[in-house]
C-alpha cells in the first residue's frame, strides 16, 4: 500500500509545513476526473483513508491532507488556530499549490464541516461531496463525549494495551469490533514515540479551542450545507451515531431532496468508509461526476 502514494508537503498561510498523501490515478485513461480530496476527523490523520484511497485511486487521483497538528504536519504555535476555518484556509493553500480548480470532497466529521464551509465560499468547484457522519447540526451529547477523551495525552507500553484502551473508550460506537479491529484502529491513530511508548498522533493542544466550542461545529451551518445543492451529494451515517441524529439526516434530505444517504449498521461515530455499503455508495456517487 505504501508504494501507491507519494508523501508531499505544502505551506500554510501562516508558514507551517503541512503533509499530504498524493495517490495518483493508476488507470492513465481516466485522468480527466477531478481529484478526490479526503479530509479527516478531529484527532485523525491521513492513515484514516488508506484503504478507501487505495480503492478509489484505481481511477481517481486521491489527495489526503493532514491538518495542522496531526500526523506529519507541523504543530501550530498558537492553539487558537486549531479551528475549522483555519483548516479550510490551509487546504485552500494546498489546492492553490496543486492548481486544483475542481474536486470531489470526502469529509469525515471535522472534514465534513470543512466541506460545508468550502461550499459556502465557492460551491462551483465542488464536483460532488460525501459528508461522513456529520451535518449542519451536531448533537451536543456527541460533542460532550469527544471532550472526555480528546487531548488526554495517554500513552501505552504496547499496541495491545493501546487497542484495549480504545475498546474501553469507543466500544459503544463499534460494538462488533474484534481485537484485530482495535489493533488496526490503534495503528491508524497512534505512533511509537522516541521513548518507545505508543501515543496518539496529534497535538494535545487541539483540545483547547475545542473545549471552548471554537474547535467544534460553527453556528448555523444550514446555509453552508445548502450550498451543496445541484451536485451529487452522499450523506453517510453510522446507525449508532451520537453526532448525526436520524432527525438531522431526515432534515438534510428534506432540504436537499436529490441527496443520497446510506446508514452503516452496528457503527457509531464515525464509519470508516471501508464498509461494503459505504464503498458501494461512494462508487455510485462518483459515477454521477461529470
Amino acid at each position: 500500500m505504501d508504494t501507491m502514494y507519494a508523501d508531499r508537503f505544502w505551506d500554510s498561510p501562516d508558514g507551517l509545513k503541512l503533509h499530504f498523501r498524493d495517490y495518483p490515478a493508476r488507470n492513465a485513461q481516466v485522468n480527466s476526473h477531478p481529484p478526490i480530496l479526503c479530509m479527516h476527523g478531529l484527532t485523525r490523520n491521513s492513515r484514516d483513508f488508506a484503504r478507501l484511497a487505495e480503492i478509489l485511486s484505481e481511477e481517481w487521483r486521491v489527495i489526503v491532507p493532514e491538518m495542522r497538528g496531526r500526523g506529519d504536519s507541523e504543530y501550530a504555535k498558537d492553539s487558537d488556530t486549531y479551528n475549522p476555518m483555519t483548516y479550510v484556509f490551509d487546504v485552500e493553500a494546498l489546492l492553490a499549490q496543486e492548481s486544483i480548480e475542481r474536486f470531489v470532497a470526502i469529509g469525515t466529521s471535522l472534514g465534513g464541516l470543512m466541506t460545508m464551509l468550502m461550499a459556502a465560499i465557492n460551491p462551483d468547484r465542488i464536483a460532488a461531496a460525501v459528508l461522513n457522519d456529520i451535518g449542519p447540526v451536531v448533537d451536543p451529547s456527541g460533542i460532550d463525549r469527544i471532550r472526555e477523551y480528546v487531548g488526554q495525552g495517554r500513552s501505552y507500553p504496547s499496541w495491545m494495551h493501546a487497542a484495549r484502551s480504545l475498546n474501553e473508550v469507543h466500544h459503544d460506537s463499534f460494538p462488533k469490533f474484534e481485537l484485530e479491529d482495535w489493533l488496526e484502529m490503534a495503528k491508524r491513530g497512534m505512533v511509537v514515540q522516541q521513548n518507545g511508548r505508543i501515543a496518539f498522533d496529534y497535538d494535545m493542544t487541539i483540545a483547547e479551542p475545542f473545549a471552548k466550542d471554537e474547535g467544534a461545529a460553527p453556528p448555523d451551518l444550514w446555509p453552508a450545507f445548502q450550498s451543496l445543492a445541484g451536485r451529487p451529494l452522499l450523506i453517510v451515517r453510522g446507525a449508532l451515531s451520537d453526532l448525526l441524529t436520524a432527525e438531522t439526516l431526515a432534515e438534510m434530505q428534506r432540504r436537499l431532496p436529490d441527496s443520497a444517504s446510506v446508514t452503516i449498521p452496528d457503527i457509531g461515530h464515525a464509519p470508516l468508509l471501508e464498509e461494503p455499503e459505504a464503498v458501494a455508495a461512494i462508487r455510485r456517487l462518483l459515477a454521477q461526476v461529470q
